[in-house]
């Protein structure tokens, strides 16, 4: 079965803490692993009171330290937010703690709202035209080289670079992640107009690299899984209320299932959530299971991401382990897998970085900036 994957915000429900949202997330990581999850990724997002993954490199020595064999990584950074040489020293390091365990998605968007992306960047300028040189400037700083050390350069640095995916909503990072020949992730659960479109010029634009020799995607959903569709259903009314709360600027914290069901939303509220929601897979074992296999019918993608989203850890563990059973999940792997492991032997070639040097193309470099997400 294509392998399936776990997309973490460090949930802060009403009533809970950050504190305690962290140490959810770390529980979760354990759950998914001894049910065969592939990975688990955690979101970078700033001035979020429901989101506690505001510094993903942190979180993620963490949960490596307190598992053995699933991935862990960023689900991503936003590297505009960051420079280059900082993350590639945070990852350096994260790759020579755990070898071979680590992924590093990249995003270009803020993950927030402006006014916190400028007290992020400390600068007027909160484009993104330069993330392409930026991931290329990052990567040659960990790609294993026969060449004498730079400076500057990082440390860990030539020989510790993860495995790095390039993260999207839009079609900007699909064409890029095609160019440089990285694997592609689309963030179809929050973003689901453009997966096709996206998906399709990432293969078009697909050039063969030290990296991967054809392309590799995978698609983040949205899913709440409970034994029963009607306790799916009830379980989402938290993700209503939150998807108002994000749409109209009043952010709190992740509310439960009482408060979304007692919400007075009113008719352009509500028709603006469901449409938001009509690709979210919300229900029994068999229906959530039947969306994967249409979703992957559709996208052709080599992997799926789950991101759900519950006011309970119990509930989240729970829908985890209902997909997992109903998807016959196969026992973990004992160490990396065939495409992690081929990604972390080719990442020592000297021909990517060299390869990718110039590719700040005027049609990538001005496309626009999505608000928060990837």
């Amino acid at each position: 079965m294509m392998p399936l994957s776990v997309l973490e915000l460090a949930t802060v429900a009403t009533g809970s803490t950050p504190a305690s949202a962290l140490e959810q997330t770390t529980r979760l990581a354990l759950v998914a692993e001894g049910l065969g999850y592939k990975r688990l990724w955690v979101a970078e997002h700033h001035g979020m009171p429901a989101v506690a993954s505001s510094a993903p490199p942190v979180l993620i020595a963490h949960i490596a330290s307190a598992t053995s064999v699933i991935r862990i990584g960023s689900g991503g950074v936003m590297l505009p937010n960051h420079s280059p040489l900082v993350v590639a020293e945070q990852f350096g390091t994260l790759e020579a703690l755990h070898p071979g365990r680590i992924d590093l998605g990249l995003g270009r968007a803020p993950g927030t709202d402006l006014r916190t992306a400028r007290a992020l960047r400390r600068r007027a300028d909160l484009g993104a035209d330069h993330f392409p040189d930026d991931v290329v400037e990052l990567i040659g700083y960990l790609a294993k080289s026969d060449d004498p050390p730079s400076h500057p350069g990082s440390v860990p640095g030539h020989g510790y670079l993860p495995e790095v995916w390039l993260l999207g909503s839009s079609l900007f990072s699909a064409e890029l992640a095609g160019i440089l020949g990285l694997p592609y992730s689309f963030a179809y659960h929050f973003s689901p107009r453009l997966v096709d479109e996206a998906l399709e010029l990432y293969r078009s634009s697909f050039q063969p690299s030290a990296f991967l020799a054809e392309p590799h995607t995978m698609v983040a959903v949205s899913v709440v899984c409970a034994p029963s569709d009607e306790e799916a259903r009830w379980l989402a009314q938290s993700s209503a209320l939150s998807i108002l709360q994000l749409r109209t600027g009043r952010l709190g914290l992740f509310p439960s299932p009482e408060e979304g069901a007692s919400y007075p939303f009113s008719a352009g509220d509500r028709a603006a959530v469901d449409e938001v929601m009509a690709t979210h897979l919300i229900g029994g074992p068999e229906v959530v299971k039947r969306g994967l296999v249409e979703l992957q019918r559709r996208t052709g993608a080599e992997e799926i991401m789950l991101s759900t989203r519950t006011h309970s850890y119990e509930a989240r563990a729970r829908s985890l382990e209902l997909v997992a059973e109903a998807w016959q999940m196969p026992s973990p792997p004992r160490s990396a897998d065939t495409v992690s492991r081929r990604f972390r032997l080719a990442s020592g070639a000297s021909g990517p970085v060299g390869q990718i040097s110039d590719l700040t193309t005027p049609a990538i470099a001005r496309a626009p900036v999505p608000p928060i997400g990837m």
